[in-house]
């Protein structure tokens, strides 16, 4: 089961860093995520304050709904030809700021957005840095549920140790992402994040993987006790 609230303190201080990024007038894509969800709290604090005005994109209905909440104005991810910024967390993040995404399911409309950004900050705990991808963390796929078998297949194929359906935690059956699909979670032995992304996308009923080393972030923002610290690429 996932712990929101482990490590808290080193995720707030990484979102209250990215949150500097953020200046008035600008087109902002808020992620998706418990670290996420700290810099959503934050820039609805100084939109309410008349500190900052933006508009804003949010990568799943769990962030629509924070932001709303947050006050912040939020417009379809559609509506947006590019934004200036965008921040949100990783659940992996090696050497070269490659990423695996995908711990809340939303990893489609977050590659969407980040691709749309000028500027993707990623902002994580330290706990999240790994000496290779895939270390700890299965990769996660977006599948239409009728591909099941045949991506299954195509797994095996590339050398996958292990696939499982990710089922949910407070209902029967798989979890089901806001596009209405199912989620694989996938372990390789090793891999190389470009080639496996592309490889990934290249299966029938494959809506999208959560590897991001074609959309790496600009700059990863890592909260720790002492404070944070910034990794460029």
């Amino acid at each position: 089961m996932r712990q929101p609230d482990a490590n808290k303190e080193s995720k707030r201080l990484s979102a209250l860093e990215a949150v500097k990024h953020v200046k008035s007038g600008m087109a902002v894509g808020l992620g998706t995520g418990s670290t996420a969800a700290l810099a959503i709290e934050e820039l609805g604090r100084l939109q309410n304050t008349g500190e900052l005005s933006c508009d804003y994109c949010a990568t799943s209905y769990q962030s629509m709904q924070l932001a709303r909440q947050a006050g912040l104005r939020v417009f379809p991810v559609e509506s947006f030809e590019s934004l200036d910024v965008s921040i949100d967390g990783a659940d992996e993040v090696d050497p070269a700021l490659n990423l695996i995404k995908g711990g809340g399911a939303a990893h489609t409309l977050e590659k969407i957005v980040h691709s749309l950004s000028s500027h993707f900050v990623c902002v994580v705990d330290g706990s999240k840095l790994v000496s290779t991808l895939g270390e700890r963390t299965a990769v996660p796929l977006e599948i239409l549920p009728q591909a099941i078998n045949v991506v299954q297949h195509e797994l095996e194929r590339l050398g996958a140790r292990e696939v499982s359906l990710r089922m949910a935690l407070r209902k029967d059956g798989p979890v089901i992402t806001d596009h209405g699909n199912f989620v694989l979670d996938v372990r390789f032995d090793s891999f190389h994040p470009e080639g496996m992304e592309k490889e990934l996308n290249s299966i029938s009923g494959v809506v999208e993987n959560g590897i991001f080393a074609r959309c790496r972030p600009a700059l990863v923002i890592v909260g720790e006790s002492a404070g944070v610290r910034v990794l460029n690429p």
